[in-house]
């Protein structure tokens, strides 16, 4: 269970890696990345960045590319906005939870549109 404060930074480390992101990358060439979470373990030394690319299939690879490009210049963006003892060194990984969702929304939508099953003692008659 992280703590209190590892939380908060967290969070602060989200929005200025979101605010990086926005400012170093165009939306029509690598889609639009959006920062769902960010994973620091208790020494804060390293982060993982967890990222939804919206876009083709073409403009994701591009965007993961690019993210793993410009990491470099993405942490140095977000020391600049978040001073600590150590800048996390940044890790991007695709969270595909928002796909995952939705799919699971799609099946649920499925299910109310099939007609019910008669009850098994109406089906014996």
């Amino acid at each position: 269970m992280p703590t209190l404060r590892q939380q908060r930074v967290c969070e602060l480390l989200k929005r200025a890696i979101g605010e990086a992101i926005r400012r170093e990358f165009n939306v029509s060439d690598v889609g639009l990345i959006s920062v769902n979470d960010v994973d620091c373990p208790g020494d804060l030394k390293t982060a993982v960045v967890y990222v939804s690319i919206l876009g083709n299939a073409d403009q994701q690879k591009r965007g993961i590319a690019k993210l793993t490009d410009h990491r470099a210049r993405i942490q140095e963006l977000m020391a600049k906005a978040v001073v600590l003892k150590y800048t996390p060194v940044l890790r991007f990984a695709v969270d595909d939870s928002l796909g995952r969702g939705n799919r699971v929304m799609a099946i649920l939508d499925e299910l109310e549109k099939t007609p019910p099953l008669p009850p098994l003692d109406e089906a014996k008659e």
